[in-house]
């Protein structure tokens, strides 16, 4: 691997803004879910929008021709949805309370693809290291990574809304034990989800988006969430929910992928209402994918998706979509004139070209040598434009570092190669990675945490008093019903409230205690073995183990 010093990096022109330069609206969302007085650092990388692959290929669209009087049914592709990708990385760290040095501990990758019909937020991967322990919260402490992801999502969502584009959430959870820290299993702290917990964890992340704290979400008219698990029924798929009281509206275990695609509103699609050539519906597909290796190697495999629908949407159809894709759909005519068109351009700047290479070009004058130019950091290419019917890259939404596509790989692939197994491994990487990324320019955010931390009732420290989990969910401690046996003393007490009389108190009598017996007796009480009449011994019972009884 080459010296990231060199080839990555962003410096002045790659920085959208110095870190303290302007208030970040990222930077106040993440400090009030974080816990109070605790002190974070986030690093946020971004790439501009660039022309990527489209997501799906459109089907073709029938048309009908005439040759020599008789009727044909041809079909002619269709082109794609024109595709921008941009990519996000946000890298979450905190002070190690003896060296002072930045460890990190958590880490998002996120795509988001956009189209003129469409906002496809991707979250492609997520870990943390374990060392978020070194904070040591009180107990009862929301969880910060969770709040950073919730947050974090949130903060994309309404940066990259569109008026009337449909945006959608969409990720699939595969439990593993590492992504992006080398090393970080062997961290004793590091809490690994197994399959079934990471799709239920990813569940509770994005279902805040479903139930805002306000109610209501006046930009969207319509919010809703899809799970589906392939291979698992749907009694245990639903277990994965969160348990609120609205999940069973607000999720479906099911895809929403008619929903979503831009084709299947257009009459003039023939594909999609016949079926596919194999496989012929959805729930086929679905139950070839239980098979695939992904999902059935021992392990679950929870896709995830979350619709959000603008008010007032307009119908799309994949014939406004190609319009817009194509700048408008011509006819068959119109198309060959183009043609025709573009092909007599390009022979007549052939043709010139070719007289302009006949013309010798002779130099005169002296020779100017210049020095050379060495590039310290490769910079990103901006776009033209920051809005347009295919993308929309706003400011605020940019992160501290921009890089082109080369770059952000680069730094990246830095992070996979470095090492988290122990704090000193993960100190050193952390400072690594940092200054590499940026040339050895400080880009981080620093945050303050201003929630509240949780305050545990009085009876959560006492013996016989409720106790609370990390959660902050009450656990219901039962220990205050058992109902124990009175004593004297208790009696006592019972009875001195006035026009209640004293229970009686039963007492043993003098036969029913057995004394131990001393040393001497207990000698002269063991068997003494004598002979029957067959010549065997026979154990005999002493007289102070035989108990007498008692006369009344």
């Amino acid at each position: 691997m080459s010296n990231p010093t060199e080839t990555t990096g962003g410096g002045p022109e790659a920085s959208a803004s110095s870190p303290n330069s302007k208030k970040n609206a990222l930077v106040e969302q993440l400090a009030q879910v974080l816990p109070e007085h605790a002190k974070f650092a986030v690093h946020h990388l971004s790439t501009p929008p660039t022309l990527t692959e489209p997501l799906n290929n459109p089907p073709a669209l029938p048309t009908e021709t005439t040759k020599n009087g008789a009727e044909a049914v041809e079909v002619r592709p269709r082109k794609p949805l024109k595709t921008y990708c941009e990519k996000h990385f946000l890298a979450v760290s905190i002070e190690h309370p003896e060296s002072k040095e930045q460890v990190l501990v958590l880490a998002l990758e996120v795509y988001i693809y956009t189209t003129s019909f469409s906002t496809i937020i991707f979250v492609s991967k997520a870990d943390s290291t374990g060392y978020l322990n070194l904070l040591k919260l009180p107990q009862g402490t929301l969880s910060p990574i969770r709040q950073v992801t919730t947050t974090f999502v949130s903060y994309l969502v309404a940066q990259w809304r569109r008026k009337h584009i449909q945006c959608i959430i969409n990720l699939f959870a595969r439990a593993q034990s590492q992504y992006i820290f080398p090393g970080s299993v062997k961290n004793g702290g590091k809490h690994v989800l197994d399959d079934r917990g990471l799709v239920r964890w990813w569940c509770r992340v994005l279902n805040p988006l479903l139930e805002p704290p306000g109610g209501s979400t006046p930009e969207w008219e319509q919010v809703h969430g899809y799970l589906i698990v392939p291979g698992l029924e749907q009694y245990d798929t639903r277990l994965l929910l969160p348990r609120t009281q609205k999940a069973k509206d607000n999720w479906t275990l099911k895809d929403p992928l008619e929903r979503i695609s831009p084709y299947t509103s257009d009459p003039a699609t023939q594909r999609l209402t016949g079926g596919w050539p194999t496989p012929k519906t959805l729930d086929t597909f679905w139950e070839l994918m239980s098979h695939r290796q992904e999902c059935s190697s021992g392990r679950l495999t929870g896709f995830i998706w979350l619709v959000l629908d603008p008010p007032s949407r307009p119908t799309h159809s994949a014939a406004d979509a190609s319009h817009a894709a194509q700048g408008g759909v011509r006819s068959a005519s119109a198309a060959a004139a183009a043609a025709t068109l573009k092909r007599s351009e390009t022979d007549s700047k052939a043709t010139r070209e070719k007289k302009q290479k006949k013309k010798k070009v002779v130099l005169k004058g002296p020779v100017v040598p210049r020095p050379p130019r060495i590039k310290t950091h490769q910079r990103a290419h901006f776009p033209k434009h920051t809005s347009t019917a295919h993308y929309y890259w706003p400011e605020e939404g940019r992160g501290q570092v921009i890089l082109d596509d080369s770059g952000y790989k680069r730094a990246v692939e830095l992070l996979l190669h470095l090492e988290f197994g122990s704090v000193k491994q993960a100190l050193a990487s952390t400072a690594r990675w940092i200054n590499e990324v940026n040339v050895g320019e400080r880009w981080s955010l620093d945050i303050v945490g201003r929630r509240p931390n949780p305050v545990l009732p009085p009876e959560a420290s006492s013996d016989g008093g409720g106790a609370t989990t990390t959660t902050g969910t009450a656990i219901n401690n039962l220990s205050g019903m058992v109902k124990r046996k009175r004593t004297a003393a208790d009696g006592e007490e019972a009875s001195s409230c006035p026009g209640e009389a004293a229970p009686p108190i039963n007492t043993l009598g003098g036969g029913l205690v057995r004394k131990k017996p001393k040393n001497s007796e207990s000698q002269q009480a063991l068997p003494t073995p004598t002979l029957s009449s067959n010549g065997e011994q026979v154990n005999v019972l002493g007289a102070g183990l035989v108990r007498e009884k008692q006369k009344s």
